[in-house]
């Protein structure tokens, strides 16, 4: 009686190299990568312009008074909620999404890179935040939106509302400073632990922003658009680069 044991092996090997079959050609994961990273961009920046249209013509108003006031105590709309304490932390939050603690972070890491002669990776971080600043800033004038009006300010801004300046640098300097240490990691699970802090401080320093009555929801969900898609065109460039010698691979 023939032997079947071979036959069920090489079906074997025949399904499980199907599965795959999407990345057994050579090339396959990045261009599957290059695709992946081409649609998110897309995606983030459809939705700035479909957030930006809406915000212009006046559509986004109830949307943005109505999660405001959610967070507000409905008594009294000066106070947001929560116990005083609560309130201090947020504060202490959003600073992290300030310019002054945002440089003091860029600075930091691209004194650490210079000592360790990642040269051109520090060049990359510091010309990827400034830019992203430099685009929020002209942003801001160009749509030129007031401050919500219909609750008090915890904090005195002087800038213009849209997109939300220190959720848009937040994302920018967080998520690339994540990219760059993720990338240096040995482990996946080191990985996602990296990138997970990252956008967790993004997310959070978003968030205070509506708390404290510094902005529109609106401008932060354009912020963390914004900011997400420069961070990306950023590691996008930084990854093509280190392919061809020109950033530090790996800095010890």
């Amino acid at each position: 009686m023939p032997d079947k044991r071979p036959t069920r092996n090489a079906a074997r090997d025949v399904s499980r190299e199907s599965r795959r079959w999407p990345f057994s050609v050579r090339g396959a994961k990045a261009e599957f990568r290059t695709l992946a990273t081409l649609l998110l961009l897309v995606a983030l920046t459809l939705t700035f312009g479909i957030v930006a249209n809406e915000m212009s013509a006046g559509e986004t108003r109830g949307f943005d008074n109505a999660i405001l006031l959610a967070m507000r105590n409905h008594d009294n709309h000066a106070d947001p909620l929560g116990p005083e304490w609560f309130e201090a932390a947020v504060r202490d939050v959003t600073s992290l999404g300030s310019t002054t603690v945002i440089y003091i972070i860029v600075l930091g890491t691209v004194g650490f890179l210079v000592l360790s002669r990642a040269h051109a990776a520090a060049l990359l971080v510091l010309v990827s935040v400034s830019g992203g600043a430099m685009l929020m800033q002209i942003l801001k004038e160009v749509f030129g939106r007031v401050r919500p009006d219909v609750v008090s300010h915890s904090v005195y801004e002087l800038t213009r509302s849209f997109p939300s300046g220190h959720t848009t640098l937040a994302a920018v300097a967080y998520l690339t400073l994540g990219a760059l240490v993720a990338r240096v990691q040995s482990t996946r699970p080191l990985k996602i632990y990296v990138l997970s802090v990252a956008i967790l401080l993004t997310v959070l320093v978003g968030v205070s922003r509506v708390y404290l009555g510094l902005h529109w929801p609106t401008d932060v969900l354009a912020g963390w658009c914004l900011g997400a898609a420069w961070a990306l065109v950023c590691w996008s460039v930084a990854a093509r680069l280190q392919r061809q010698g020109r950033v530090e691979r790996q800095i010890e």
